[in-house]
């Protein structure tokens, strides 16, 4: 075998000392963890997230609970607009989409609604994720046609087009103002949303959305840095390259608008089993613009940006709820004005339109910021 000048085999990678991003092999460059300082972080982090279980209050685990699910969401939203390129304003409809299917599949047969029996969450939340996944491959061939503000406009029309069919489609959802139960989370037979022996209700539920979010993170991460990720990239770059180089269009934007619904369709089935109830209006466009908020607040085409993002949006809803005994003149009632959810609509606007001027990167280019400045510490470059 041949020797290196430093006495190490030739062709083994190797890092040297000192240097944690010099590598010597494309497995080191493409490592989902490249550093130990990375993976000590994450190792502290996700214990951390697990131990809060016992540490928080049930009230403020449910909250962490709907943040979970609503990463979920905006990971996949991230994939399409972040990754891929292709601007969705249409989220909020593929969220239904995967509510009412996990609904309809869990729900007692010979209600009042839809409902065929199937509890285990196993079976459902894998088949609200296919159908939403199907409905953005009816939609996808657009994106092949239209980009920029045109797929915008397209994607927004499908919100009011879902908001208007589910309103009326009784049998499904109950109706607007009425509503239905929503997915029961059920794990062989045992019930989630009761006290079980992982603890009380919250505690049980805000296990769960933690061990999805990790697995649905995970696997985003991966796929970025995969050939589809490559390929979505190079769309999103300058897609009239990207099919000089060879890369098929149609067929990667078809992918993106298929994985993202996936996550979407999966984050609806999930995200109401929280609260136990679900109604049509819940989808409106608010809810898609709360993900693109997500998205950019947190950090576009990071799936750790996407995670910060939904974590800021609903901690941020806690206190935005309590304005009204705060400041008399906001009100909890939705048929005066100004009220709390106006008051909300306006925020999220504001913060978009702040951090694109002042961070475009959002809240992860503020850690990768305060990254650099460490690491060049005392000096300025």
């Amino acid at each position: 075998m041949t020797q290196t000048t430093t006495g190490i085999p030739a062709g083994r990678p190797r890092r040297v000392r000192g240097r944690p991003l010099l590598y010597t092999s494309y497995a080191q460059d493409m490592a989902l963890l490249d550093t130990r300082a990375k993976r000590v972080w994450t190792g502290l982090l996700v214990l951390l997230a697990f131990a809060l279980s016992v540490v928080v209050a049930d009230s403020s685990l449910e909250v962490l609970a709907g943040a979970y699910v609503l990463a979920i969401g905006a990971i996949g939203l991230n994939i399409v607009t972040g990754y891929a390129g292709q601007v969705s304003l249409g989220h909020a409809f593929f969220v239904a989409i995967g509510a009412y299917t996990a609904a309809a599949l869990s729900g007692p047969p010979g209600g009042d609604n839809l409902g065929y029996g199937l509890a285990e969450i196993w079976i459902w939340l894998p088949a609200a994720g296919l159908a939403a996944a199907a409905a953005g491959v009816l939609v996808a061939p657009l994106a092949t046609r239209l980009r920029g503000l045109y797929l915008a406009i397209v994607t927004l029309g499908l919100v009011f087009l879902g908001e208007h069919v589910f309103k009326e489609w009784k049998e499904l959802t109950g109706g607007f103002g009425v509503g239905r139960e929503a997915a029961v989370p059920q794990l062989f037979g045992t019930r989630l949303d009761q006290d079980g022996a992982l603890g009380t209700r919250e505690q049980q539920l805000y296990l769960l959305m933690l061990v999805l979010l990790i697995v649905f993170a995970v696997a985003a991460r991966n796929l970025a840095r995969s050939r589809v990720g490559r390929a979505f990239a190079a769309i999103r770059d300058r897609d009239i390259a990207a099919a000089v180089i060879g890369v098929p269009l149609a067929r990667y934007k078809v992918l993106a608008f298929g994985i993202s619904s996936f996550y979407a369709g999966c984050a609806g089935g999930l995200l109401y089993t929280i609260s136990g109830y679900v109604e049509p209006s819940s989808f409106s466009l608010l809810l898609s613009v709360q993900f693109i908020a997500m998205v950019l607040i947190g950090g576009v085409a990071t799936v750790s940006g996407a995670i910060a993002g939904a974590l800021f949006i609903s901690l941020l809803q806690p206190l935005t709820r309590a304005l009204p005994a705060l400041v008399p003149v906001i009100s909890g009632d939705t048929t005066q004005t100004p009220n709390v959810f106006q008051v909300e609509t306006v925020l999220y606007g504001l913060l978009i339109v702040l951090f694109l001027v002042f961070e475009p990167r959002g809240l992860f280019g503020l850690w990768i910021r305060a990254q650099n400045y460490w690491k060049s510490w005392p000096f300025s470059y």
